[in-house]
């Protein structure tokens, strides 16, 4: 088959799609002729490398993915050749009690389909069973490979460790990305009362409300927190979805309302943060820290998806071959929702 594979970690030439054995599935595994490969900054993080975090290397990358099932290992009951069907990302024990209370991504050996084993960047990829979840024909491959790893995170955050509640007011930092955009739908989908977003471009802000967006700050040239005063009454918002870090956590922390929840996902800004304490709890707010999301999350966000209540924010889709140039775009931030790769010269 034909991959990209990560053999040191560096720049742009460090990826390279070439020929490699084809993967055999094992018992209980299923092996995807993919159609669709979404991208994402893991993606990045895992060719750039992460100081202190090991990676298996040599890998091929890729979290998400859809296509077709065409060959499955002994014992699968669940799956045959020809199921359409999307992957979740997340790879759990299945047997721990993390696992069998449902909160798989709390597993002690929990991992990401391309961070710590081979993903799907690739023409054909190996996973459990469980993984590979049946895709409606209403949803296209390039849709299944754009919503897992983004939307799941993103439901996970707002559905249950913010717990947003129907009427609140929340922000969403860094509109473009592909977390934000899911970000703004899901906290429609649930009831949010305003959404307010920030970016940098006219365009991003038009296609932010497009997605839900009420207000959408424009963080190069305008003062966020007198922005969210202003538009709050200075109340604040209840909720923060921060995945920057260093460039806005403390920002984030004072556009809050007392009582207030900043959650986070990610800083891609840099992970060393300096805040004041005293508005923590002056104002008795809550800093949470949210990673993926659980299997069923993953089920319960598909059948959003397939009912079009949900709808995978797709910037473009390029072959597989030019994934030096779909991670210079990500890095260069040039992007808007989920760039997929496909299969092809």
């Amino acid at each position: 088959m034909r991959a990209v594979v990560i053999r040191e970690h560096g720049g742009l030439d460090r990826l390279f799609f070439e020929d490699v054995a084809d993967p055999v599935p094992g018992p209980g595994q299923v092996r995807v002729a993919l159609r669709a490969t979404g991208l994402n900054h893991l993606d990045v993080w895992v060719r750039r490398g992460v100081p202190g975090h090991p990676y298996p290397l040599p890998l091929v990358p890729g979290c998400d993915g859809a296509g077709v099932v065409d060959a499955v290992g002994p014992g699968v009951a669940s799956r045959k050749a020809g199921d359409r069907v999307c992957l979740a990302p997340g790879l759990s024990c299945g047997a721990c009690r993390a696992c069998a209370s449902g909160k798989d991504h709390l597993c002690r050996w929990y991992g990401i389909l391309g961070e710590t084993r081979d993903g799907t960047c690739a023409t054909h990829v190996v996973v459990p069973e469980r993984n590979a979840l049946a895709l409606p024909a209403s949803v296209s491959f390039e849709a299944g490979a754009a919503f897992p790893l983004v939307y799941l995170t993103a439901w996970h955050m707002l559905a249950e460790r913010a717990a947003l509640r129907p009427g609140e007011t929340i922000l969403v930092h860094a509109a473009g990305s592909g977390v934000s955009t899911a970000s703004i739908q899901v906290a429609r989908l649930l009831g949010a009362g305003r959404v307010l977003a920030t970016t940098s471009t006219p365009e991003k802000a038009a296609r932010a409300r497009e997605l839900g967006a009420d207000e959408v700050i424009d963080y190069a040239n305008d003062d966020v927190f007198a922005r969210v005063r202003d538009l709050t009454g200075k109340a604040g918002v209840d909720v923060v979805v921060d995945h920057v870090g260093a460039a806005t956590v403390a920002t984030s922390l004072r556009c809050l309302a007392k009582g207030g929840r900043l959650v986070s996902c990610g800083a891609t800004s840099g992970p060393e943060v300096r805040m004041f304490m005293n508005l923590v709890f002056f104002k008795s707010l809550s800093i949470l820290g949210s990673t993926m999301g659980s299997l069923g999350e993953v089920h319960e966000v598909l059948a959003h998806v397939a009912a079009g209540r949900l709808s995978p924010v797709i910037d473009s889709v390029l072959p597989m071959s030019q994934v030096a140039e779909a991670h210079r775009r990500l890095e260069a931030r040039e992007v808007f929702g989920k760039l997929v790769l496909v299969p092809g010269a």
